[in-house]
């Protein structure tokens, strides 16, 4: 599978799909965007490697006259490997519960090494699913330490994507730059409203008719990562914060769910503040 982006300029279909045929590939799937107002071209291509005239780790470097020709970047990913991803929680549990159900139902294709969490709550949950369990309390004076020992704990496991299932810790810049556009958050807002601590709340306070959710990719401007997936649902003067929450959690699980299995599919171009998610 090839993704790619480059300058919008005749030709770059043509030359994708010859590359492929040249070798031998069947094209079973390719979908493509053209960004009107930045004039770039982003496609993604599925093709076949049975018979193919490359072998894998050939398929990139082979493509240099292509990028070279077109100032094309590409990213070339194997559907068949299996991401693996380490899950960071905090006490409240039911992004960790929805995202690990969907795991051990083969809904998500990926591994899941490791549960790291600041609270010791989930530890019957992940021994449950089989699933090592990793309690590292955090306070004020001990966050650097413990934010430390958590990136250890993660590279330790092997982790290439981090998913944060409601972690509520900030993650510092040096955290950011070692998964860069490799770590899922999941904010209870839909986004850019309402940023920062119980949106919920300030979305109560202006009376406002609907909520939503917003599953993007953490900087280190918090709250302003490039956007995966949102949604939003109807709410009314009768609702309370607690329904407001209530209702928000449903859109929670759902929207974190389609943001890392996009990811997981390779269906996610990141060029600047934004993403293309191709379908």
């Amino acid at each position: 599978m090839l993704l790619l982006s480059c300058p919008d300029q005749p030709g770059v279909v043509a030359a994708v799909a010859d590359f492929v045929y040249r070798y031998g590939g069947n094209i079973v799937h390719a979908e493509q965007h053209t960004d009107a107002a930045e004039r770039v071209f982003f496609q993604r291509v599925e093709f076949e490697l049975d018979g193919f005239g490359l072998a894998p780790h050939e398929i990139h470097p082979a493509l240099q006259p292509i990028r070279d020709r077109f100032g094309m970047a590409t990213d070339v990913r194997l559907t068949a490997e299996r991401m693996r991803v380490g899950v960071l929680a905090s006490k409240q549990p039911h992004c960790l519960y929805d995202l690990l159900t969907r795991w051990r139902t083969k809904e998500l294709p990926c591994d899941i090494p490791v549960v790291v969490s600041n609270h010791p709550d989930h530890a019957d949950l992940a021994d449950w699913c089989g699933v090592p369990f990793v309690h590292l309390p955090v306070t004020a004076a001990t966050k650097p330490n413990q934010e430390l020992e958590v990136r250890r704990v993660l590279r330790e496991h092997g982790v290439e994507l981090v998913v944060m299932a409601r972690y509520m810790q900030i993650l510092t810049g040096a955290f950011i730059a070692e998964w860069p556009m490799r770590i899922i958050n999941i904010h209870h807002s839909f986004l850019p409203a309402f940023i920062g601590a119980k949106p919920y709340h300030q979305a109560y306070e202006r009376g406002v008719k609907i909520i939503g959710v917003t599953g993007h990719y953490a900087t280190e401007d918090l709250d302003e990562g490039p956007i995966i997936d949102q949604d939003v649902v109807r709410v009314s003067h009768r609702d309370t914060v607690e329904d407001l929450i209530r209702k928000g959690r449903d859109l929670e699980v759902a929207v974190l769910a389609r943001a890392v299995r996009a990811h997981l599919e390779h269906r996610v171009l990141v060029y600047g503040r934004k993403t293309v998610v191709f379908g």
